[in-house]
């Protein structure tokens, strides 16, 4: 690849907080060199970018998201995941192991990383289960999985229910130094429930989710963290009292990170309006207050990381009454615009935002990326944060098209995704957002 010089941007490190002016220049794949505010003469045989003042940033990183490869190639594909990430702006995305067959051997792991290599344009890291088959019951072999290549451990939508089955696995995890993730939601608390409980889903005659289906396992986890010193990252927080508890087991020292789903931060419970199946999420949609709060505990460095939470539904389950269509939506391409909404509202500053899009899961996950510095992958996005559109679900990449965001009015987007120094997504001029 000839080199390639990003002039005339906006930087934004996210690992620092450093931003203005800049040029990156790229080479064989890495960043070769950050000029702040300087205008160097590119390099003899480069290829120049003018970025036009846009805000250059490292490649998102979505510590969840489900592909349907294999198994469920109706809903989703890794070529077709990974094109929706590059038009958002990911560079880097975390699979989740509830396919079929379930991610839960070597021989899994192996296979999605050999399809990933040779049909997605992104980097895709596939997360193992917990337990075998998301039975919940018998552990999966946390050594032979990792060395297969899996970055993390969780059971997907599932929680793992059984106290002493969590205690074994956040033993393992603390020896074979593993990352479990845990969907923090307890089965028999949630019951026949689909949205928050509270006055709003009285109104509609719906069955709610109380908070406490949340937070009771949360804090079980938390108290099992403390037993055995694994460390644990709560995918995705959804009200205030979660918050107050993760807050605490920081302050504790605990190896405790937490992650919240974006559409738990620019959404709430009011969204669903008249029956919206595309707001059925788990974890639900909640009052705007627990929006409130998870806002502020971004801000305040709570809440580590944002996630697409991208689980894509074909119609079939999604066209249909709402006590009985699917859990999930679309995710993944509308990550940065639905984020957005927080920095343009002034809720969030962009650096902060960033981060927890960035610098923080990749610290998460131990990897090289997330940040702009020479030597760093060349893995960056170029984002016009001022470009206003009205998401058309017929234009997105995925397969599915159950977005929550479907004709919203959104600002921001990638104009330009770089993997690896090379160029997987480019919008066309005045089609940005592809709306």
């Amino acid at each position: 690849m000839r080199p390639l010089l990003l002039a005339n941007a906006s930087l934004c490190d996210p690992a620092t907080g450093r931003e203005g002016p800049g040029h990156v220049l790229v080479r064989d794949g890495r960043i070769a060199d950050i000029a702040w505010g300087a205008s160097p003469a590119p390099p003899e045989g480069a290829e120049t970018i003018d970025c036009a003042g846009h805000v250059l940033a490292p490649g998102l990183i979505d510590l969840r998201a489900f592909v349907g490869e294999p198994g469920a190639e109706h809903r989703e594909t890794l070529a077709s995941a990974s094109a929706a990430a590059a038009a958002g702006g990911v560079t880097t995305l975390v699979c989740m192991p509830d396919t079929n067959p379930v991610i839960d051997g070597p021989a899994i792991v192996d296979f999605v990383l050999r399809r990933a290599r040779d049909t997605a344009c992104v980097t895709v890291l596939p997360a193992a289960a917990i337990t075998k088959g998301l039975a919940g019951q018998e552990m999966t072999e946390f050594g032979l999985l990792q060395e297969a290549g899996a970055v993390a451990f969780t059971d997907g939508l599932k929680a793992v229910r059984n106290a002493q089955v969590m205690r074994r696995a956040l033993t393992y995890a603390r020896d074979f130094g593993a990352l479990l993730m845990q969907h923090v939601e307890e089965p028999d608390l949630v019951g026949e429930g689909v949205m928050n409980e509270g006055e709003m889903a009285s109104r509609l005659g719906l069955v709610g989710i109380p908070r406490e289906a949340e937070t009771v396992m949360l804090e079980r986890d938390i108290r099992l963290v403390r037993l055995t010193g694994g460390r644990y990252h709560a995918a995705m927080i959804s009200c205030a009292d979660s918050v107050e508890i993760v807050r605490r087991a920081k302050h504790d020292g605990l190896p405790v990170t937490c992650g919240a789903s974006v559409n738990n931060l620019v959404l709430n419970e009011g969204d669903i309006g008249h029956y919206r199946t595309f707001c059925r999420l788990s974890p639900p949609l909640r009052h705007e207050a627990d929006r409130l709060a998870l806002v502020e505990a971004l801000n305040e460095g709570v809440i580590d990381v944002v996630v697409s939470d991208h689980n894509p539904q074909d119609v079939e389950t999604k066209r249909l009454p709402f006590a009985e269509a699917a859990d999930g939506a679309l995710g993944i391409e509308t990550l940065l615009g639905a984020a957005l909404r927080l920095v343009h509202t002034g809720d969030v500053a962009l650096p902060r935002l960033l981060a927890a899009l960035t610098a923080h899961p990749a610290r998460i996950l131990g990897r090289e990326a997330g940040r702009l510095a020479v030597g760093a992958p060349a893995d960056l996005v170029l984002i016009d944060p001022d470009l206003p559109y009205v998401l058309d679900k017929r234009s997105l990449k995925s397969r599915s098209k159950n977005s929550p965001f479907d004709e919203a009015r959104l600002q921001g987007a990638a104009s330009l995704t770089m993997v690896g120094g090379r160029i997987v997504f480019r919008a066309a001029q005045g089609t940005e957002a592809a709306a």
